[in-house]
C-alpha cells in the first residue's frame, strides 16, 4: 500500500491576541475556575479579518513552495468550518482564486462543528488511497472564528459567555496531502470512529453559539474513551500508555485534555495521579503549547494541536501520535500516524512558533472596542466597507504580506494584499 499523509503543514492564528489572565481579571471571573482553563492566549479576529484571510494566510507559503508542475497537481480543494458566510457557495472557491490553482479541481465545504477538520483530512487521504487520479494532491483548509458580539440593547458580556470568552480562538491549519507525507505518515485502517446524536453545544444562529458545558464535557469524555476502545479492536495489541509516543487531541481548552487523559490514563493503564501527571506532560503538553496560545478554533483545533506536537516534541527517532478528534453533535475518531525528525524540519520552516510571537497585544480597551465593531460582517452582510485602519498594527505586526477583508458588494467578499 502507498504512503499517505501530510506533505505540508501551515498555520495562520491572526494579528492580534489577547492576554486571557488579563481578560479574566478584567471581567471578574473566578480565578480557581479560570486557572482551571490551562489557556494563556486567545486570538482575537479583527472585524476586516474572517475565515477566508486565515485560511488563505495559512496555504499561500504551502502553495508558494511548490513549482507550478506540483501545484497543478492539487485537485481537491476541501474546507472545514463552522463558520461559513454563505448557505450555498464555498469558501473553497474564494481559496482557489486567492491561490490561483488549477481549474481543473473540485472545490467544496465540509461543516461538521469541530469534527470538520479531521473529516476533511481523511477524505483527502482516503482519495489518494484511491488512486483515482495518482500523484494528485489535495489541499484542506480547517478555518474557524469566534466573533463575541455586543448585543442591542444588552450588557457588553452575558454570563453565558462567561467561560466560553476566554477559550474562543481564531485561526486556520492548512495541509497538503498526498503520497509524500513529510509532515505525518497516516496509518492506514487504524481508525476508529464513534458518534450519536446529543445537544451539548451548536451554532442554532450563525453568529453565536448555544449548548450545555458540564454535556459537552461528559460527550467529550465519552467519545475519547470509546474511539479508542473501536481503534483498539480494529488495530489489534495496542496500549493506551505505550504504544504513542505522543498525543494530540482536539483542545477547546487545556483543563477538557487533561481531564480526557486522565480518564484514559486511570481506566487503561491504572495509573496512579504522579504517573498521570507525568505523562501529560511528557506525552500531551508538546501539544497543548500552540493551543494554550490560539485558542479553541473548532474545526481546526485538533490539527492546530498536531502541529504543535511535532514542532515541540522529540523526534530525534521516529514517534507514533494517537489522535483524537471531537466535534459537538456529535462525532469522534481515534487516530495514529507517525511523524520522524524530517517532520520536524519540514514544519519549522514555516516559523509558526515566531508567528505567534509576532502577534500585536490587544490592550482591554482595544478589545471590548471590537465587540461592538463586530457586527459589520456578520452573517448575511450584503453591502460593507471594512474600516483597516482599524487597529493599525495589525496591518503590519506580522512583517510579512497578509491578506485582509477589503469590502462586500452584493454579498461578495473583496480581499486584499498588505504587508
Amino acid at each position: 500500500m502507498k504512503s499517505v499523509g501530510i506533505e505540508a503543514l501551515n498555520v495562520f492564528a491572526g494579528t492580534c491576541y489577547l492576554d486571557v489572565e488579563k481578560l479574566a481579571r478584567h471581567r471578574g471571573l473566578e480565578t480557581a475556575r479560570f486557572h482551571n482553563l490551562l489557556m494563556k492566549e486567545k486570538t482575537v479576529a479583527l472585524p476586516y479579518e474572517d475565515p477566508v484571510t486565515f485560511g488563505v494566510n495559512a496555504a499561500k507559503p504551502i502553495i508558494d513552495a511548490l513549482s507550478p508542475a506540483e501545484r497543478d497537481r492539487i485537485e481537491l480543494v476541501i474546507t472545514a468550518t463552522e463558520s461559513a458566510f454563505d448557505f450555498g457557495k464555498s469558501m473553497s472557491t474564494y481559496f482557489h482564486s486567492l491561490l490561483g490553482l488549477n481549474r481543473n479541481c473540485r472545490l467544496f465545504e465540509i461543516k461538521n462543528a469541530c469534527y470538520s477538520g479531521v473529516a476533511a483530512l481523511q477524505m483527502a487521504v482516503n482519495f489518494i488511497l484511491s488512486q483515482a487520479s495518482p500523484g494528485a494532491k489535495a489541499l484542506v483548509i480547517a478555518t474557524d472564528i469566534t466573533r463575541f458580539m455586543v448585543v442591542e440593547g444588552g450588557d457588553a458580556l452575558s454570563q453565558d459567555w462567561s467561560f466560553a470568552e476566554p477559550s474562543g480562538g481564531a485561526g486556520a491549519v492548512a495541509m497538503l496531502v498526498s503520497e509524500t507525507p513529510h509532515i505525518f505518515q497516516i496509518d492506514v485502517g487504524a481508525n476508529g470512529y464513534y458518534g450519536y446524536e446529543v445537544m451539548d453545544t451548536c451554532r442554532p444562529v450563525p453568529d453565536s453559539e448555544a449548548g450545555n458545558a458540564d454535556l459537552s464535557l461528559l460527550s467529550y469524555l465519552d467519545c475519547c474513551e470509546n474511539t479508542f476502545l473501536e481503534y483498539q479492536k480494529r488495530v489489534g495489541n495496542v496500549n493506551f500508555a505505550e504504544s504513542f509516543g505522543y498525543l494530540a487531541f482536539h483542545t477547546p481548552f487545556g483543563g477538557m485534555v487533561k481531564g480526557a487523559h486522565r480518564n484514559l490514563m486511570r481506566k487503561f493503564a491504572k495509573a496512579n495521579p504522579a504517573t498521570i501527571e507525568e505523562d501529560f506532560r511528557r506525552r500531551m503538553h508538546p501539544g497543548l503549547t500552540y493551543c494554550q496560545r490560539v485558542g479553541n478554533i473548532m474545526g481546526a483545533t485538533m490539527v492546530l494541536s498536531l502541529c504543535s506536537t511535532i514542532d515541540n516534541g522529540d523526534f530525534s527517532r521516529p514517534q507514533r501520535i494517537g489522535c483524537f478528534s471531537y466535534g459537538s453533535g456529535c462525532c469522534s475518531e481515534f487516530f495514529s500516524g507517525v511523524a520522524r525528525q524530517e517532520s520536524q524540519l519540514h514544519l519549522r520552516q514555516f516559523k509558526i512558533a515566531q508567528h505567534l510571537n509576532s502577534r500585536y497585544e490587544l490592550n482591554m480597551s482595544e478589545y471590548d472596542t471590537l465587540l461592538k465593531t463586530n457586527h459589520a460582517v456578520k452573517f448575511g452582510t450584503r453591502n460593507a466597507v471594512l474600516d483597516t485602519a482599524l487597529i493599525p498594527k495589525a496591518r503590519t505586526v506580522l512583517g510579512r504580506e497578509v491578506l485582509f477583508l477589503k469590502r462586500i458588494s452584493e454579498f461578495h467578499r473583496e480581499y486584499e494584499w498588505t504587508s
